[in-house]
């Protein structure tokens, strides 16, 4: 694992960029950006713009290791290049951005209020390409719906098998087991959940340290212990549908813990902004999220 990105993500002040989209999110996350589905055909030309898209992100001078992290890529991104290089490469070697990968291959169907991750079958060939690339770590996204203690374990426990699986692959694992912010029962979810965590963590070896990427919490601080665990190297939250605002006024009231957005990034963000006006929303986005993940 490469010790200088290691020590960024531990330690680095700013947020990570969500920028993995994937197949499912990608229409609505260009139609957000001004790009209708009639600008393109077919899945190819889809993610040519959600390419154009990231890569108008990551090349703008206000995106770069200052105040942004890391940032999450799709694979489809990994494979592309930015200015000549390839993603992964460009972000760390020209702007101090730890790449991350997206490894999950979806949801699977809902069952007693959950959604466990479709099974990731060829998990080792992505993870050994990923690492070619100078990739630091991972992520991969569950859902949970209701407070039901054994579906709370039963995506926890996938979440620390794949886990485990990544850290023996020599990367950084970032479990993201997300809570529906509108379940009824969000904040009983959430100490069900914390409960699963602080449990499953003595599973992971002296030495080693994994990620957590979780809902804003309803209860502010809930997550400390494990923004205080030795074997966390960070905790992330996601927007998880809330407005960027709303987000990071929750986020700055959970100390230690810091960004991970996705559609909270680019909200305002417009494919027929001129690059002055563009950099500018930019700025001023990754200031207030950065700002708020800096707490």
């Amino acid at each position: 694992m490469n010790k200088d990105m290691l020590a960024v993500m531990g330690d680095g002040r700013g947020f990570i960029a969500a920028l993995d989209q994937s197949g499912g999110s990608t229409p609505k996350a260009l139609g957000l950006y001004g790009v209708s589905a009639d600008e393109y055909s077919g899945e190819a030309e889809m993610f040519d713009k959600i390419h154009e898209m990231r890569t108008r992100i990551m090349t703008d001078p206000a995106f770069n290791g200052d105040r942004v992290v890391g940032a999450i890529l799709f694979e489809d991104t990994m494979d592309r290049s930015v200015n000549g290089k390839g993603t992964a490469e460009f972000l760390w070697e020209d702007k101090r951005v730890v790449p991350i990968i997206k490894v999950d291959q979806g949801l699977a169907e809902e069952v007693n209020g959950a959604q466990l991750m479709k099974p990731i079958p060829e998990l080792n060939a992505l993870l050994s390409k990923a690492a070619s690339h100078g990739v630091f770590g991972t992520k991969m996204r569950s859902v949970i719906k209701s407070a039901n203690p054994e579906s709370v374990e039963a995506v926890v426990d996938q979440q620390f098998a794949i886990g485990r699986q990544i850290l023996d692959a020599g990367l950084m694992p970032i479990l993201e087991p997300e809570v529906d912010i509108n379940a009824p029962e969000k904040a009983k979810i959430e100490g069900l959940l914390l409960d699963s965590l602080l449990a499953h963590l003595d599973e992971i070896p002296d030495g080693s340290q994994v990620m957590f990427k979780l809902t804003l919490p309803t209860q502010d601080n809930l997550y400390k212990p494990l923004v205080d665990h030795p074997k966390v190297l960070r905790v992330v939250a996601l927007s998880g549908g809330y407005s960027r605002d709303d987000s990071c006024e929750m986020l700055a009231r959970n100390n230690g813990v810091i960004a991970s957005f996705s559609r909270a990034l680019t909200e305002g963000l417009s494919a027929q902004q001129s690059d002055a006006e563009f950099n500018a929303a930019l700025d001023a986005t990754i200031e207030q999220i950065s700002a708020a993940s800096n707490t």
